[in-house]
């Protein structure tokens, strides 16, 4: 059987994407999308479920011809009430490419700046060139500052995990 040979194209019109927040109905398909990325670390399909509960406020899913194809998962620091932490940040395979996660990113920071949102923090593996180049345009599509900082050493982690660098935007 020969591979089907996706387009280079971007094939989702941006109208064609809903940005919403996350429902307890979402939470299978967030745990099955980051499953699906081979990249993420994979948390309990109940910390999804949770998540889409208690954390629906300060996250996104992305929702393509009635199906969720993507989400962003985020969180209010307690400690720093201005500033959004990205969780995890994933999209189907057949739907990247077309700036969802980007798309996501704004519309989670546009809806979120009315409550006094002025930062955004995530972490990045310092191999993880795909998320430093998603995080670094979103700076620069909102001409605002990003640094990077070291946070979790190797060592930090009991389980051989790469080491995570904080990136601060705004």
């Amino acid at each position: 059987m020969t591979p089907v040979q996706k387009s280079a194209i971007p094939t989702t019109a941006p109208d064609a994407v809903l940005f919403r927040s996350p429902e307890i109905t979402d939470g299978v398909r967030l745990w099955e999308i980051a499953r699906n990325t081979e990249v993420l670390d994979l948390n309990s399909s109940y910390a999804y479920l949770l998540w889409c509960r208690d954390f629906s406020r300060s996250s996104v899913v992305a929702v393509v011809d009635e199906r969720v194809v993507g989400f962003v998962s985020g969180f209010i620091r307690p400690e720093s009430p201005a500033t959004l932490f990205v969780w995890q940040v994933a999209v189907d395979a057949d739907q990247r490419g077309k700036g969802i996660a980007g798309r996501m990113l704004s519309a989670l920071l546009d809806r979120l700046a009315p409550e006094g949102i002025t930062h955004l923090e995530t972490t990045i593996s310092p191999d993880n060139e795909a998320s430093i180049a998603l995080f670094t345009a979103l700076a620069r599509r909102r001409d605002t500052a990003i640094n990077k900082q070291e946070l979790f050493s190797p060592k930090d982690f009991p389980d051989g995990h790469e080491a995570e660098d904080l990136y601060t935007i705004g």
